[in-house]
C-alpha cells in the first residue's frame, strides 16, 4: 500500500500548525508586569498558601463518574443498531453490562460511593 498521500496530509497538517503557532507568537501582544504573574482568585489577593490538598474522594468520585459516563455513551450506538446485531450483539452487550455491574459492585464494596 502506498502511504504517500498519508505522509503528504500529515506534513501539511504539521506545517499548518507550525505556521499558525509561529504567527500567533509573532503578532500577539505582550506585557511583562508584576501583576500579570500573580495568582488570580476572584480578584482578591491570596492569604497564606494558595496550594492546599483536597480529599482523594473528590478525585475518586470524578473518575467513577467519567468511567460510568463513558460506558453509558457506548450504550447509545448499540441501542441504535440492536435489531441488526442479532443474538451475538445481545450476548456482547450483556457481557458489557456484567463488567459494568462488577465495576459498580467493586466501587460500592470499597466504599468509593460513600461521601464522608
Amino acid at each position: 500500500m502506498n502511504f504517500t498521500l498519508l505522509v503528504v496530509v500529515l506534513l501539511t497538517a504539521l506545517a499548518f500548525v507550525g505556521i499558525v503557532v509561529a504567527l500567533s507568537r509573532a503578532i500577539s501582544p505582550r506585557s511583562y508586569n508584576e501583576q500579570k504573574f500573580e495568582v488570580y482568585e476572584c480578584g482578591l489577593p491570596t492569604r497564606g498558601k494558595s496550594w492546599m490538598q483536597f480529599k482523594v474522594g473528590y478525585y475518586l468520585f470524578a473518575i467513577l463518574f467519567l468511567m460510568f459516563d463513558v460506558e453509558t455513551v457506548f450504550l447509545f450506538p448499540w441501542a441504535v443498531v440492536m435489531r441488526g446485531l442479532g443474538p451475538q450483539g445481545l450476548i456482547s452487550i450483556l457481557f458489557f453490562f456484567v463488567i459494568l455491574v462488577l465495576g459498580l459492585a467493586y466501587a460500592w464494596r470499597k466504599g468509593a460511593l460513600e461521601w464522608k
